[in-house]
C-alpha cells in the first residue's frame, strides 16, 4: 500500500502564506493555508488504498483553525519536519516513512494545491506502480508531487535549489542521474501568491479554500 505524505506548515499568522500579503493580513493568510491544509487532507482521507501520513513543521496548535485540523488528522502518524532547509527537509520525512513502512512507495504532495481530488491522487498512485517515480510539476517551474517506489532515492533532492523556476527541470535531472525511470503527472497551479490563489479557488469554488479567498476579497472591499 502507498504511503500518501503531505507535508505542510502550521499554519501560524506571519509564517505561511506570506506572499500572499498584500492583500490579505498576515491571519487572513494564515486561515487560506488552513484551509488549503484541510480541503488537502480530505482529499487524501478520501483516496482508496493508501496510508495517509502527515510531515509538519511546526505544530497545529500555534495555528488557526487548530482544532478542527487536529481532528482532520486524528489517526494519523505526523512526522516532524527536520533539517537546514526545505530540500533537506524533504529528504528526512521520505527517509522518516521508509523507517516507518519498510518496503512502501512513497507519493509526497503539499498543502498548495488545494483543488486536488482522490480521483487525480489515485492516479498519481497508479502511475507510481509502474515506474521508478513519478513527478508532477508546477505551472510556475516547481512541482507538486514527487512519488518514489523506493522513498530513500528521496536523496537525490539534496542540492537542488527549491523554489525556483527551474526545481521542476533540476529535479527531474536529479531522479535521472540516479537512473530513475520518472514518469510525468499532470501540470498544475499551485499557490503561491494573490493571482494563484485567485485562479485556484476559481477552479474549486466549492471547496474551504475558495471561500477563505472570497473573505479576503470581501474585505478587501471593506478597507477600500
Amino acid at each position: 500500500m502507498t504511503v500518501l505524505l503531505v507535508v505542510a506548515k502550521a499554519p501560524v499568522p506571519g509564517a505561511v502564506k506570506t506572499r500572499l500579503c498584500p492583500p490579505a493580513t498576515g491571519v487572513q493568510a494564515a486561515r487560506v493555508a488552513a484551509a488549503a491544509l484541510r480541503d488537502t487532507l480530505d482529499a487524501v482521507r478520501e483516496t482508496p488504498g493508501v496510508t495517509p501520513v502527515l510531515a509538519l513543521a511546526g505544530h497545529l496548535a500555534d495555528g488557526v483553525d487548530a482544532a478542527a485540523l487536529t481532528v482532520a488528522v486524528a489517526g494519523w502518524p505526523v512526522l516532524p519536519q527536520r533539517g537546514v532547509d526545505f530540500a533537506a527537509r524533504l529528504v528526512h520525512a521520505h527517509a522518516d516513512v521508509a523507517d516507518a513502512f519498510p518496503g512502501r512507495p512513497v507519493l509526497q504532495i503539499g498543502m498548495d494545491t488545494p483543488q486536488l481530488t482522490p480521483a487525480r491522487l489515485a492516479a498519481a498512485v497508479r502511475r507510481l506502480a509502474d515506474a521508478d517515480a513519478v513527478l508532477g510539476r508546477a505551472a510556475d517551474g516547481g512541482w507538486w508531487a514527487l512519488g518514489l517506489r523506493d522513498p530513500r532515492q528521496a536523496v537525490a533532492l539534496r542540492g537542488v535549489p527549491m523554489s525556483t523556476p527551474d526545481t521542476g527541470r533540476w529535479t527531474w535531472s536529479a531522479l535521472a542521474e540516479r537512473g530513475l525511470r520518472t514518469v510525468p503527472l499532470p501540470v498544475l497551479r499551485d499557490v503561491d501568491d494573490w493571482s494563484d490563489a485567485r485562479a485556484v479557488a476559481a477552479a474549486v469554488p466549492g471547496g474551504r479554500f475558495a471561500r477563505q479567498v472570497a473573505a479576503v476579497r470581501r474585505a478587501m472591499v471593506v478597507r477600500a
